[in-house]
């Protein structure tokens, strides 16, 4: 049996202010007689007015007790458990990473909060889920300690997302007569599929890494990173550069206005190809470290085959692309730049861009409008400036790729080789000459070469580094010849794990959500290494944390679900009514009985 209502106990206060005005008596009125022996023999009263005296017995007095007990018991509400009842409750725990600084506050709230949701049910079933899609689920069972155990293995550090997917399911889970909770930091205005709120936050002050880059200053790599203070308050840390044999720089003061950003810098040694940036530590600590590796792109084998007219041109475009190695054999290259010689109209094997190579006299500019494709390669870009004379055309097939048009001549194609005994192909032909048109001044036209190049350097199974954020999605050029490995490094924890990779052409994985190091090994071959850093602005953000939600609706509909209202409640109403009805009779007949007739009495002579 439990309560629905228990402060309808307060009701049992009347029981003590019923025996106090039980405990007072009246005093008895003078009413003078001019004579003794006919008055009746009465009740002694008090003779010195209302004070406390010895209780009376009477009829009123327990009908009056009777009648507060009734009273208190109807307020109450009793009801009874139902038999072989379970209450299902499915947490949804926020995963963003600033729920990792409040894990105690979580686990308080939890402990605190979640038996309360069993109500009068016999069983109370617990599943903890992360609001993550896809996240196996914490915890399920039906204790409470246990359930709070199991946020020892949970590590939230994703970014901002909506849990209403993973509420959906938790719905799904308990079904209708379920409760639902969604655990968070920050306060939300509503949630859906009934859920109820638990908010576990409090303002905090922090300071981080916002991101960072590399440039080339006088032949050294230099690294720049912004540091953000993300408080309502001015903010003193201390910053320094760790090494991995252990070597540091002498720790440097920081200090920044409320919503400052500051920008760090500084070479980075020619014989390290690793660093860590610290910042002095806070509440939030994953974006107290920058983890830095010297960025180094695949390179690029570059071949040029083109006609001395195209000499400087071709030279200029080199020094325009990053990461460009030339090579003298073309069996060698992964990328040719060569001009179509109409007396020899074939296409090169092979990755290339071709320009048309036209020595005769120049015609007039071509007329009509310009039109760009779908497509990749010149997405976005305007090529309205462009200016084109009539030359010689080089040979296109029906199945190559035209990216863009001037009226009905197809200007920039993609041509694709697969060819017996050649290694398949891809072509950026320029059907123009190049130097008879101002192609050379356009920004479409550099960003759509470097755009060709970044898509054949994607495509290149060679080693790379770059510096990266935690989480973030990335694809690779592999072998299928040689298993391949994932080696992380965890440097919030200090440990290092490896794990196996499926054999394909393409690796595709996600960055883990630690800041750390991560390496893909395959073979001898290191084809990825990439600092991991966290940057995500809004989860370093701590000022809207608070305390919010209550679970006591939940409760409260988790008693009504589970047990059965007291069927005898009409009965205790009726005869508390008569309780009434008597005490107030009985009090009646008492006042009666005490009062003597104020007709004066007569004397026989």
């Amino acid at each position: 049996m439990t309560l629905a209502n228990p402060a309808g106990l307060w009701a049992l206060l009347g029981i003590p202010a019923v025996l106090a005005i039980h405990f007072l008596q009246r005093k008895a009125r003078e009413l003078p007689v001019s004579t003794l022996f006919l008055l009746a023999k009465t009740q002694r009263e008090s003779a010195s007015g209302r004070r406390v005296d010895r209780l009376m017995n009477s009829v009123p007095l327990w009908m009056q007790l009777l009648g507060v007990l009734l009273l208190a018991w109807i307020l109450a509400e009793p009801r009874y458990q139902r038999p072989q009842s379970t209450q299902r409750v499915a947490v949804v725990l926020d995963s963003s990473a600033s729920m990792g600084v409040f894990r105690e506050a979580l686990a308080k709230g939890l402990k605190e909060q979640l038996p309360s949701l069993r109500g009068a049910a016999a069983t109370l079933e617990l599943t903890l889920l992360d609001s993550t899609p896809g996240n196996d689920r914490l915890y399920h069972g039906t204790s409470v300690d246990e359930a709070i155990a199991a946020l020892d293995s949970w590590t939230p550090a994703g970014g901002v997302l909506s849990p209403e997917p993973v509420l959906r399911i938790a719905r799904s889970l308990v079904g209708r007569e379920g409760a639902v909770v969604y655990a968070t930091d920050t306060p939300v205005e509503s949630l859906p599929y009934d859920a109820s709120l638990l908010a576990i936050g409090s303002p905090q002050e922090n300071v981080g890494f916002t991101g960072v880059r590399f440039s080339r200053e006088q032949g050294a790599d230099v690294w720049h990173a912004l540091v953000r203070n993300h408080g309502t308050a001015p903010a003193q840390r201390t910053w320094q550069v760790v090494y991995p044999d252990g070597a540091s720089s002498e720790p440097k003061p920081l200090d920044l206005e409320p919503g400052a950003v500051v920008s760090l810098q500084a070479a980075l040694p020619g014989d390290r190809d690793r660093a860590v940036v610290r910042l002095s530590a806070d509440a939030f600590t994953m974006d107290d470290v920058l983890p830095l590796v010297r960025p180094r792109p695949k390179t690029v084998r570059l071949f040029t085959a083109t006609s001395p007219e195209f000499a400087e041109l071709a030279d200029r475009m080199v020094r325009s692309l990053e990461a460009i190695e030339p090579v003298d054999d073309l069996s060698q290259a992964d990328l040719s730049i060569t001009s179509y010689d109409p007396l020899d109209p074939a296409l090169p094997d092979g990755n290339a861009i071709v320009f048309v190579n036209d020595d005769t006299r120049a015609g007039a500019y071509l007329k009509g409008g310009i039109v760009a494709e779908e497509h990749p390669l010149v997405a976005d870009l305007n090529w309205q400036s462009l200016l084109v004379r009539e030359t010689i055309q080089l040979d296109r097939q029906p199945s190559d790729n035209v990216l863009l048009w001037q009226d009905e001549r197809p200007l920039i194609f993609v041509h694709e080789t697969a060819r017996e005994n050649a290694p398949p192909g891809r072509q950026l032909c320029f059907n123009f000459d190049l130097r008879l048109s101002n192609a050379a001044t356009q920004p479409a036209f550099i960003v759509c070469l470097h755009r060709f190049v970044e898509s054949l350097r994607d495509q290149r199974v060679a080693p790379s580094s770059a510096n990266l954020e935690t989480g973030q999605a990335i694809s690779l050029a592999a072998s299928t010849d040689t298993p391949a490995n994932l080696e992380t490094t965890d440097l919030l924890a200090g440990e290092t794990t490896t794990c196996p990779l499926s054999v394909s052409s393409r690796l595709r994985i996600e960055a883990p959500a630690q800041p750390g190091y991560l390496v893909v090994r395959q073979g001898e071959t290191d084809l990825l290494t990439a600092g991991l850093h966290f940057a995500d602005s809004r989860e370093a953000d701590l000022t809207a944390c608070a305390t919010a939600g209550d679970l006591s609706n939940s409760a409260s509909q988790a008693v009504e679900r589970h047990t059965t209202e007291d069927h005898w409640w009409r009965a205790w109403v009726l005869l508390l009514i008569a309780v009434v009805l008597v005490s107030w009779h009985f009090s009646k007949r008492g006042v009666r009985d005490a009062e003597p007739s104020l007709a004066p009495p007569s004397t026989a002579l």
